[in-house]
């Protein structure tokens, strides 16, 4: 049997990262919109520090905020179609969460600077979620790097 394609099997490691990571996004961003799931769902508001709706009961959510899991969902789907893409995909996308982390350190949590929204506990997984996409961009990017770069068997 022949394929035209690259198989799941062949898929390398940071394909396989940007793939789930968009895929974590994705179900978050799906999440968002569920009632119970999302506390106060009633309080869901389109942008801004006003929506009061909770995610787990923990995470600050609005209609923006779910939209934007499921665009950065789609996207590390898509870009997960390459090496190169997907591990571009995580480090970039990572450097947007821990600006995101920044953001959110700085701004007043009650002012209209809280467009996205967040809270505390945004803010810090914000900065686990960057940190984590940039390093597995990094070293299994690299490891692809190497990977490719040596002879197959038998040459």
């Amino acid at each position: 049997m022949t394929t035209t394609g690259r198989s799941a099997a062949n898929r390398a490691a940071v394909q396989k990262a940007a793939q789930a990571v968009g895929a974590v996004f994705l179900v978050v961003g799906v999440l968002g919109f569920i009632p119970g799931i999302t506390a106060n769902y009633g309080a869901l508001g389109m942008a801004g520090h006003g929506s009061e709706a909770l995610l787990l009961g923990v995470f600050q959510v609005s209609i923006l905020h779910n939209i934007v899991h499921l665009l950065f969902g789609v996207a590390g789907l898509l870009l997960a179609r390459t090496p190169g893409q997907a591990r571009n995909y995580l480090i970039v996308g990572g450097v947007i969460y821990l600006v995101l982390w920044l953001y959110g350190l700085f701004i007043d949590h009650d002012s209209s600077a809280n467009f996205v929204p967040v809270n505390n506990a945004d803010n810090w997984l914000h900065l686990v979620l960057g940190l984590g996409m940039i390093a597995l961009g990094a070293v299994l990017g690299r490891r692809q790097g190497v990977e490719s770069a040596r002879p197959a068997r038998g040459q």
